[in-house]
Order: structure tokens, then C-alpha cells, then sequence
């Protein structure tokens, strides 16, 4: 399969001058087990773009949809998917399945590309000892971050969708979101950019905090350490999904979605507004 898949369902308009606000959601959507509750959350939003993880194309699980591809056709919005991880359990040799992340958008779409992680767990390498069968969970791939630019009425805003690892530390997660950064240092600084995701950790203090801050990144959605992902079995709520932006842009109104059940995540939104200067 290819690296990228795209689709185009955003009907054509002719606009003369760019929205004064964008409206903009990030979610890790549990591979889309719950698909009609995730469309039905989305198209409430009303969203401009959206940045989603865990994302499945052709898997058993999710009935072998391309998940990406559903929402976009019952939103009307343009789509790009990038492929994290081939998914061993979930599809065969000659049917593979695959999981990643996807960026859709009202607005076309280009530019698109994936940033495959220099560091990497071994966690879900395939091993001789573990059997290619559920729960098991082999995989193969790695974590990566998703890059594109969507053209919202003469003005580029470039987004960049992470999922970081979770069977890693902290010090691994930080040398992901640096090869970020670094690549994010040839945008023009007064563009538009957008970094979201799942990070997997608290982003609001330690290194990754200090290296987001010193590239010029601030958080779009100031709730505190509201959690994004729900207390489970002797794991208390966390804060792991987040949003943050630069450029000639003012993120306002963010908001985690905590009354949303339809993965195991809640989603976080937040809105755009051109800044002045």
C-alpha cells in the first residue's frame, strides 16, 4: 500500500477572503471501533480541520473500512492518511491491514508527506514467541508524524499530526517531537503552523514544555491538566493529547471534550483567529 492515501470530498467554493476563524479538533479515535459516534461527535463541531490518530484502513476490527476515507465522505472534507503501522493480527498477507493518522480538511490539501521517527520502541516488532493472533498486538512500522499544508483561501496553514510512543519514556517521546521541531524551523515563522496530537505525555512542564516553548509554540487549549484520557483499571486520568500553535494566529475557546464516549480518548478543539502585527 502507499505511504499516503488521499481522498477529495469538499465540495468546490469560490472564496473570496479567508473565514475570520478556524475551528480546529484533534482526537485519537481508537482505530474508529466506534465510527458512528465519532461522525456523529464530529459533525457537531462543525470543524475546519481535524487531526486524528489511531486511525484503521482495512482492518478486521473496524470492518475493514477506511476510516479516514468515511468520515471525510460524510463530513464533505478533503482527506490525507499516513501509515504508522502495519497491522499484522488485523489483516493477512495478500489483505494487509493497516493504522496511522489523518489530517481532513474543508480546505484542499497538498504538500503531504510522513516523518518516520529516527528513534523507536521495539515493542511491537514481531517476535518468534508471541502468536499472530488477538490480543496480541504485532505490528510492523513505527511511530511517525504526519505533515501537510491546507490552502484555506490563499493563506497555507501547515499541521503536523504526531503519535508518539507510549511504550517508551519521556526521553524517547522528546527525541520525537525535536525531529519535529526541527522540521517545523524551515517554516516561515509567520505561517500558520499547527502541532497535535498524542503525546503521550504531559506536555505542560519538563524538556518537551521548554523545547516547544523555545521554538515558539504555545498551548491552544489552556484547560489546565484536564484529562483527555479517562481513568482506567489503576491508571488514573492524564493529560496526553495536545495542541499547540505558531505564527500570525491566535488559538482561542480550547475545550476537552470529556463527555464524548466514543474512544477511549476525548477530543480536544479550540478556534484560529488572525493576529494582529
Amino acid at each position: 500500500m502507499r505511504e499516503i492515501v488521499t481522498g477529495n470530498f469538499a465540495p468546490f467554493r469560490l472564496v473570496l477572503w479567508p473565514p475570520t476563524s478556524l475551528r480546529i479538533v484533534d482526537w485519537n479515535i481508537d482505530r474508529g471501533q466506534q465510527l458512528s459516534g465519532v461522525i456523529d461527535f464530529l459533525v457537531g463541531t462543525s470543524a475546519d480541520i481535524l487531526i486524528l490518530q489511531e486511525v484503521d484502513l482495512n482492518a478486521r476490527r473496524t470492518h475493514r473500512l477506511n476510516v479516514a476515507e468515511e468520515i471525510a465522505r460524510k463530513l464533505q472534507m478533503n482527506y490525507v492518511f499516513g501509515r504508522e503501522f502495519q497491522e499484522l493480527v488485523q489483516g493477512s498477507k495478500n489483505d494487509p491491514a493497516y493504522h496511522g493518522q489523518a489530517i481532513l480538511a474543508k480546505w484542499p490539501i497538498s504538500n503531504s508527506r510522513v516523518i518516520h521517527f529516527s528513534r523507536q520502541s521495539n515493542f511491537w516488532k514481531p517476535h518468534w514467541f508471541v502468536p499472530r493472533v488477538e490480543p496480541f498486538q504485532e505490528r510492523l512500522g513505527g511511530r511517525i508524524a504526519l505533515v501537510a499544508e491546507t490552502n484555506v483561501a490563499g493563506t497555507r496553514v501547515v499541521i503536523y499530526n504526531l503519535h508518539l510512543e507510549s511504550k517508551g519514556d519521556d526521553d524517547l517521546r522528546l527525541a520525537q517531537v525535536q525531529e519535529v521541531l526541527s522540521d517545523a524551523a524551515s517554516q516561515d515563522p509567520r505561517r500558520p503552523v499547527i502541532i497535535a496530537g498524542d503525546l503521550n505525555l504531559d506536555a505542560s512542564k519538563g524538556s518537551v514544555a521548554s523545547a516547544l516553548a523555545a521554538a515558539g509554540f504555545q498551548d491552544a487549549v489552556a484547560v489546565s491538566l484536564t484529562p483527555t484520557r479517562p481513568s482506567r483499571l489503576l491508571e488514573p486520568g492524564r493529560r496526553i493529547d495536545w495542541a499547540f500553535t505558531r505564527g500570525q494566529i491566535r488559538a482561542a475557546s480550547g475545550k476537552v471534550h470529556n463527555q464524548v464516549r466514543a474512544s477511549d480518548h476525548y477530543p480536544i478543539s479550540f478556534t484560529l483567529t488572525a493576529s494582529r502585527g
